[in-house]
């Protein structure tokens, strides 16, 4: 029997990924109220080690994506949005976190994929 061989790439990007879509998802009630603050943080957060970690994979295109995020979820300055399209962008940037953390990969170490 063959013990199976590990995966050639690793997904660092995949945990925060995932948080973040959580956080999104069980923030939509707090929308408006005095907790959202709360989630901002940790959405803004968690979306720019997202993007460091897209930025270290080469992929710069889910950096962009999770700056913006970033940006628009940033608890420095925040927006006052409310309403429907605010609950949509949840879903949005839940999605937009999952697929970012499935999609950013880096060649796993010492397995040899790094050398081509």
């Amino acid at each position: 029997m063959a013990t199976p061989t590990p995966p050639l790439r690793q997904r660092n990007a995949l945990i925060p990924g995932v948080i973040a879509a959580t956080v999104l998802i069980a923030g939509i009630p707090l929308i408006g109220t005095e907790f959202a603050i709360t989630i901002c943080f940790i959405v803004a957060i968690l979306a720019l080690i997202i993007a460091w970690l897209a930025a270290q994979a080469r992929q710069w295109w889910w950096t962009v994506v999770m700056v913006a995020i970033a940006v628009l979820w940033n608890p420095v300055f925040p927006f006052a949005f409310t309403g429907a399209p605010w609950l949509v962008a949840h879903i949005v940037a839940s999605a937009l976190c999952v697929v970012a953390g499935v999609l950013i990969s880096v060649p796993r170490e010492g397995t040899g994929a790094a050398r081509g």
